[in-house]
């Protein structure tokens, strides 16, 4: 490991923003898509991966999250997610639990899914009772990275099974390391292994494996690590940041924990109305710095902001909001504003 490099506040969220293509958007295509998906898109709250796809690609419509580009899974904590067809190993094989007992439980159940559907989709519903567990179960076999799913939010999901990947369960651990250490880092072990939903030593060993292709880092809130092929990109100059962008729940750039939470929104109210207890509002973003919430209702798009925004910040946080490609509108979208 190199030695020891110190980050300000503005250089970390400046390489994130950057790796994320939310400074300025990618030209619509595989590779775009790839890259927006590199850590993961959450699609836990029904379209929120196309929201998140939309605010990283310029074209991005109503159905870029079926792309063929793409594949849903059950990814990182259980949590349904939008990745890069390709990289379903990653996010699937690279959570695959060390102990036998976890790693049985997942192997039994994907075996069992697979034999039951004999190249069949299925609602997981439909799986699950024919299976005799509960249809959530079924959520342990997808860390053998055989299982794939489609939801659309408003049903069950529909399960289907595929051939084994042809990687290493420990390699695609590494992989979705260096994956989160591009997009989240500067990182540690520990928020690593939060974000996968993987143990504290699964975390720490992966973490070790890496060790020469990483530089330490101290930042404003600890000591922490980054993938030293990032470490030129940390120390360029900011490039200009997009105007406004409007984040869904559950997305990549503030999609964390603890301190990192701090990081992002230094003043402690805020960060309570940003991650609430329960489902999160969208994120505000505004010249680089996330300036406040949204939510969203049928065709209205209720914002609000933690400060007073200037006349053309606020015309493009409404351009933002009134371009947003939600499926199913009749009519144009509806924005409200409060600060």
């Amino acid at each position: 490991m190199t030695t020891s490099l110190a980050l300000t506040r503005e250089q970390i969220l400046s390489f994130r923003r950057h790796v994320g293509a939310l400074d300025q958007r990618l030209p619509y295509g595989a590779d775009a898509l790839r890259q927006a998906a590199w850590a993961g898109l959450q699609d836990s709250m029904p379209r929120a991966a196309l929201l998140s796809i939309h605010a990283r690609l310029a074209g991005a419509g109503a159905s870029a999250w079926e792309d063929p580009a793409l594949i849903q899974l059950w990814g990182p904590r259980y949590q349904v997610y939008v990745v890069a067809a390709p990289d379903l190993p990653v996010f699937s094989l690279g959570r695959l639990p060390d102990d036998a007992k976890g790693r049985q439980r997942a192997i039994d159940m994907a075996e069992r899914l697979h034999t039951h559907l004999a190249g069949r989709q299925m609602s997981y519903g439909e799986a699950g009772d024919a299976l005799g567990v509960n249809p959530n179960a079924l959520r342990y076999g997808t860390t053998t990275g055989t299982i794939a799913i489609r939801w659309e939010g408003a049903r069950a999901p529909v399960v289907w099974t595929l051939p084994a990947p042809q990687i290493d369960p420990f390699e695609a651990r590494l992989e979705l390391a260096r994956r989160y250490l591009h997009v989240f880092g500067p990182a540690t072990a520990a928020s690593f292994g939060i974000w996968a939903g993987i143990s504290a030593r699964a975390a720490a060993v992966a973490f070790a494996a890496l060790e020469p292709s990483l530089t330490a880092v101290k930042t404003p809130i600890g000591d922490a690590l980054v993938l030293s092929a990032d470490e030129p990109l940390l120390r360029a100059e900011p490039p200009p940041s997009a105007a406004a962008r409007l984040l869904p729940s559950g997305d990549a750039y503030y999609l964390l924990q603890g301190e990192d939470r701090a990081l992002l929104v230094p003043d402690v109210a805020r960060r309570g109305k940003l991650w609430t207890p329960r489902v999160w509002p969208g994120a505000l973003l505004v010249d680089g710095e996330v300036r406040g919430t949204w939510r969203r209702a049928h065709d209205t798009v209720t914002i609000q902001t933690w400060e007073t925004l200037s006349p053309a910040a606020r015309e493009a946080v409404e351009q933002e909001a009134t371009g947003l490609p939600l499926p199913g509108l009749e009519g144009e979208i509806r924005v409200v504003m409060t600060a």
